[in-house]
């Protein structure tokens, strides 16, 4: 997938109408591993060192956490919500907190807690361009909208980022009924914002982001960065044809 980027290179020269950002790894990251397992068991009214947090995080992203790698081994009982995650609310939660229930602790409820961190802001960090980039896109007249697979709100998240008001639309995957790479999910966002697809740039880090060339998006998939810092993303204002 990663061969369109050239190509949407070219076709964005000139400025575009709209830009269609992914969520997760592309405007903002989860928390430390170690940090996410230390607040949640918090919430339950536990303490946990560092030392223990860390081997019990290390266990939970194995098995399985939302904005980690892909868990292990889906067990059989919860393959049905898997692979339903992004299309149904309480598919996603349901995976998630059934993944983490796999993994043995003394905590008590603490697999819901660590699901409760994800509906936090708190539980997130925005990438460090993040906010100029957008701010810049807004105040040159490009639309924006959030094209996500993920099956819980984040409009929040952005209203308590303060960025709220420099995102135009949000289509995720939850409420639209479709993911990326199909391309219904990038015609609907472009939809929302009144934009044409041929002068759209999608940006994202994965090869699904990717799928937009097929609704006749251009695209430009970022490399993978570590939370809070820059991640590239700064190179979206040069193919929309603005100016930091």
């Amino acid at each position: 997938m990663v061969q369109h980027v050239p190509e949407a290179a070219e076709r964005t020269q000139t400025p575009v109408d709209a830009v269609l950002f992914d969520f997760h790894g592309t405007l903002a990251q989860v928390e430390d591993s170690v940090r996410w397992v230390q607040r949640a068991a918090l919430a339950r009214g536990r303490e946990i060192d560092k030392a223990r947090a860390t081997v019990l995080a290390d266990r939970l992203v194995t098995a399985g956490r939302a904005g980690g790698p892909l868990p292990h081994r889906v067990p059989p009982h919860l393959a049905d919500h898997w692979s339903s995650r992004d299309l149904y609310a309480e598919s996603h939660r349901a995976a998630y907190t059934g993944l983490a229930a796999t993994v043995a602790t003394d905590v008590d409820g603490l697999a819901d807690a660590l699901y409760d961190r994800l509906l936090d802001p708190d539980g997130w960090l925005p990438y460090a361009d993040t906010e100029a980039t957008l701010r810049t896109l807004h105040e040159a007249g490009v639309k924006v909208a959030v094209v996500s697979n993920i099956g819980f709100d984040i409009r929040p998240h952005f209203a308590a980022w303060g960025l709220d008001g420099l995102v135009d639309a949000f289509a995720l995957s939850y409420e639209v009924g479709r993911t990326k790479p199909d391309p219904a999910i990038f015609l609907r966002a472009c939809g929302m914002l009144g934009a044409d697809p041929e002068r759209t740039l999608m940006v994202g880090d994965s090869p699904a982001d990717a799928g937009a060339v097929q609704a006749g998006c251009a695209a430009l998939v970022l490399p993978a960065a570590e939370p809070g810092r820059p991640n590239g993303l700064g190179a979206t204002l040069a193919l929309a044809g603005c100016s930091a």
